[in-house]
């Protein structure tokens, strides 16, 4: 990351997670979590596919909250679907991963902190 103040709220949010689970995540078991979470059908197995799914809801959660997405509806499982509202910016991957951090940062003090 470029920004050394969201570097250092990454590494807090990291040691946090790892107090809590006995490991630090990755991004993409971050954007796991945030999936089970807003499924809210608490721990279970899940497919291959739904592992996916819930990565691709928790990025669409937390991209919403700058504008990019909203929810379209709720199917008869509770899964949320998404629909695009603003364009994303085009960015490099390093840029692409800085971006998604940012908003998990911000998801974990809107919606987990508070």
């Amino acid at each position: 990351m470029t920004n050394p103040a969201i570097e250092q709220e990454w590494q807090l949010l990291l040691q946090k997670l790892h107090e809590s689970f006995g490991k630090a995540p990755d991004l993409n078991g971050i954007l796991f979590l945030i999936g089970v979470q807003e499924l809210g059908q608490g721990k279970r197995n899940f497919s291959k596919e739904e592992k996916q799914d819930l990565m691709h809801w928790a990025i669409c959660k937390v991209l919403s909250l700058s504008g990019f997405y909203e929810i379209e509806g709720i199917d008869q499982d509770g899964w949320v679907h998404w629909q695009p509202t603003a364009k994303l910016p085009y960015l490099r991957l390093d840029k692409q991963e800085d971006l998604l951090k940012e908003h998990v940062l911000l998801y974990f003090k809107e919606e987990v902190f508070g």
